[in-house]
């Protein structure tokens, strides 16, 4: 399993990732997820990668071999982001169009997803869910996050916190803690953790790194964020018995 998020922000885009692929009882194994095929001054493209794993690297293969060829379509040579991910999602078809009778006979599963971001030229920031069949979303200012893998420890605080207003730094430590939290609920979501964090219209990425099992900053926001959490729980008014206790014998009736 993995998990892997996008947040895109009036100010840019954060692009997060773990990088457990295999979590059994005699083991781990990690790969990474999460990709930037920008090119500094023209476009920011960055991709993150979930589910079956030769799926997946096949799929980062054939992008790079248009990159590498001068393909006349190729990740560089698209107009626009949603023209990227229409591409990326074809890539993607034809991989498990080519494994998917020897998988299935086998009953192994291939699907596999992506979360897209970035900015080209003449364009706002934008963030797209590639779907295993090759369609598409768009995230948008109602809902500034998109998620793959698995998304249902990180969403929470997600969902609590972010807004398309939120400050880019904030978005950033947000989506860490999203995933720190995930990595507390799941053993399949581990380190190192790669965040990307882009400022809009600035064509190029300044703000990038790789945190390691153990890693300081880590295991300071998880001890800060669980001391908080705490506090917060505590503060919390206990429940009033009194107010809401059933009066025996009483049954509510209908007519």
């Amino acid at each position: 399993m993995t998990y892997c998020l996008g947040i895109v922000t009036s100010a840019g885009l954060v692009m997060a990732a773990d990088s457990r692929t295999n979590a059994g009882v005699d083991y781990i194994s990690t790969h990474q997820k999460l990709f930037d095929f920008s090119r500094p001054g023209e476009g920011v493209i960055l991709l993150c990668t979930s589910g079956n794993l030769s799926a997946t690297q096949g799929t980062l293969t054939l992008l790079r071999h248009d990159l590498n060829t001068g393909a006349e379509t190729n990740l560089h040579s698209l107009p626009s982001l949603y023209e990227v991910a229409r591409y990326v999602g074809a890539k993607a078809r034809q991989i498990q169009d080519q494994d998917r009778p020897w998988l299935e006979k086998d009953g192994i599963d291939f699907q596999c997803s992506f979360l897209l971001g970035g900015q080209i030229k003449g364009e706002d920031p934008a963030l797209y869910l590639i779907y295993s069949q090759g369609n598409c979303i768009q995230a948008s200012k109602d809902t500034p996050f998109l998620q793959i893998g698995e998304t249902k420890y990180g969403k929470p605080i997600l969902d609590r916190i972010l807004a398309f207003d939120t400050p880019l730094e904030a978005a950033a430590k947000c989506a860490l803690l999203s995933i720190d939290s995930t990595m507390k609920s799941n053993i399949s979501v581990g380190p190192p953790i790669n965040l990307i964090m882009y400022e809009a219209n600035t064509f190029k990425i300044r703000y990038e790194l790789s945190l390691k099992l153990g890693a300081p900053y880590l295991n300071q926001i998880r001890k800060l964020w669980e001391i908080s959490l705490n506090q917060a729980f505590d503060r919390m008014p206990n429940i009033d018995w009194e107010h809401y206790l059933e009066v025996p014998g009483e049954v509510e009736t209908t007519d």
